[in-house]
């Protein structure tokens, strides 16, 4: 691997048609969108895009596409790491790297599948590295489905001295954990990067190289000013964290079809299918549109305040 994974970091969504299928056509008009909007690489087949509902075959066919239609602009990491038995991690990892990935990401609960501590997940993760190819780069990922298996500093620890990761996705959502997993990698091939809106801009000034949260399916862009310019506009990095952690709130309210009926209104994609929900979005949350409506006024509103400070700078 020749370029570091970290920066903006976009958990895709997996479009499908009303009929159930991988909108692949779709998908590719998301991936073209990720880039255009600051994405500085790409996280396919995560929970974000509904790994867990996929099919092993759907998993290889989408970490493969996305590796084929990026086209290097960007590195690619892939997941589908949702199996608790250790012979189907194995082959849904092994499909994940022959996809052609910079990096396989590992679902850190399923290495503890239940619940038994320090020494079941690093016999398990010993287990899975001897029969996973020595020379494909790994990440690391807190997913919290079925539940959130934090690493614990004694397993991160163990895991930078493998050399074998680079990238952690930190859901801690607690900047002192966050600032204490930096320094525990300084000097190694992990990027700790942090997956919480709330601490977003915190967590980067303290070192978390990057953003992968999952409105990074709304605004990378907004992210990545602030990543890379907010130091030098403290207020208006300011007025724009409040807004990311305000509109990130909306979080709760049916995603991942949340971010697909923003995508559906950019003209992305059609559906707002979602395997993962099976329940009409807009009946359970009502005036769901109207709060839409103010996060993309919001956005748009920030896009050309920073346009505006980019200008004149």
């Amino acid at each position: 691997m020749s370029r570091p994974i970290e920066g903006i970091i976009p958990v895709m969504l997996t479009p499908f048609t009303d009929g159930n299928e991988i909108d692949y056509d779709g998908l590719e008009r998301l991936i073209e969108w990720y880039l255009a909007h600051g994405a500085d690489a790409l996280f396919a087949v995560a929970q974000s895009s509904e790994m867990q509902f996929l099919s092993l075959d759907e998993r290889a066919a989408l970490g493969r596409f996305v590796v084929q239609k990026v086209a290097g602009r960007v590195p690619v990491v892939v997941s589908g790491h949702v199996s608790d038995d250790p012979f189907g991690q194995v082959q849904e990892l092994t499909a994940a790297a022959e996809s052609g990935a910079d990096a396989v990401v590992l679902v850190t609960n399923h290495l503890d599948p239940h619940h038994k501590g320090t020494d079941t997940f690093l016999g398990n993760l010993d287990w899975l590295l001897q029969r996973l190819p020595a020379d494909m780069p790994l990440g690391l990922y807190e997913c919290p489905a079925p539940y959130r298996r934090l690493l614990s500093d004694t397993e991160l620890k163990a895991c930078i001295d493998t050399g074998r990761f680079v990238l952690l996705k930190d859901v801690s959502c607690d900047l002192e954990t966050v600032k204490r997993r930096v320094a525990l990698a300084a000097g190694s091939p992990l990027a700790v990067v942090n997956a919480n809106a709330a601490i977003a801009y915190e967590a980067m000034k303290a070192g978390s190289r990057g953003f992968t949260g999952v409105f990074t399916n709304f605004h990378p862009d907004l992210y990545q000013w602030l990543r890379t310019s907010g130091p030098e506009q403290p207020a208006l990095a300011e007025e724009l964290r409040t807004f990311l952690v305000l509109a990130a709130v909306s979080e709760s309210l049916g995603y991942p079809a949340l971010a697909k009926l923003y995508h559906q209104r950019l003209g992305t994609f059609g559906s707002i299918h979602c395997r993962a929900i099976g329940y009409d979005i807009r009946e359970k949350f009502w005036a769901l549109d109207e709060v839409l409506d103010r996060i993309v006024a919001g956005t748009e509103a920030m896009r050309a305040k920073v346009a505006q400070v980019s200008k004149t700078a």
